[in-house]
């Protein structure tokens, strides 16, 4: 069972005060701001080191107990942040200063724009056949002045040797700043984890259901929840048949084993 662990993280940007890190449940979680990350990311463009960004939910942290791929995917992530509200309430209540949900959908578009003036290229990687491209359109069309650098949809199935380095190549040719990986958990983070290195200085974001909200193919729960950490709730009621274990039999284990570390942090 995983402790509580604060973690200076310098991400050596002269315009981003060092971040920090907690070890909830085994993973370590990045105590972020989006405007933190969207520094960090103005250093990162700068140098042509590989980089990866996992969004983790309750979900993932306890998936991760049980796959060591995926738990090896977030010890060796750059930054993992909370996607979840339930892991800023923890966060929050171990005392470990002012935590924000930066979750993967609202990361996308707020990169995309910010990057704007920077001549920032992105790259759509993943999703059913279609879907990458359907983003990118949608993207482009809400900021004009969008670089595009490609898009793949690679299989569902698991991909060789040769035809990951294939995608890869591809990748690489195309000399993105960002390759935002649409997946699902766990395949996105192992996927990142496994071929950092290999996409030519690329950031890399596993943001999942980013993609379908997006390219406006599936509605996102209205914004009220997604304040009140009622996200969830909405996407079992659309889902229930995918989700339900997710929601229903995850997250209660989250609950107690977080409430075991934040008693025995602060007392």
């Amino acid at each position: 069972m995983g402790v509580f662990v604060n973690i200076n993280v310098d991400v050596s940007a002269a315009n981003c005060v060092p971040l920090s890190q907690a070890l909830l449940v085994g993973t370590p979680v990045s105590t972020i701001s989006l405007n933190q990350l969207l520094a960090a990311f103005e250093t990162w463009t700068l140098d042509s080191q590989d980089r990866y960004v996992v969004f983790r939910d309750v979900h993932g942290i306890i998936a991760a107990r049980n796959n060591a791929q995926l738990d090896l995917a977030h010890q060796t992530a750059d930054i993992v942040a909370p996607d979840g509200m339930p892991l800023v309430w923890a966060l929050r209540a171990a005392g470990d200063g002012p935590v924000y949900r930066v979750c993967g959908p609202d990361v996308l578009p707020a990169v995309c724009q910010h990057g704007l003036s920077r001549g920032w290229r992105h790259y759509f990687y993943g999703g059913a056949e279609g879907v990458a491209d359907l983003l990118a359109e949608a993207l482009v069309k809400k900021y004009p002045n969008l670089k595009i650098a490609g898009t793949q949809c690679p299989p569902f199935r698991p991909l060789t040797p040769e035809e990951d380095e294939i995608a890869c190549a591809k990748i690489r040719a195309a000399a993105p700043d960002f390759v935002w990986v649409g997946l699902g958990t766990p395949k996105q983070e192992i996927w990142m984890g496994q071929n950092k290195g290999r996409c030519g200085g690329a950031t890399m974001l596993g943001v999942g259901a980013a993609f379908d909200f997006h390219a406006n193919l599936v509605r996102r729960a209205p914004s009220w929840m997604q304040r009140s950490g009622l996200e969830w709730a909405y996407r079992l009621f659309t889902e229930p048949k995918r989700l339900w274990k997710r929601y229903l039999v995850m997250a209660p284990i989250f609950v107690v084993l977080a409430a075991h570390e934040i008693i025995r942090r602060r007392w």
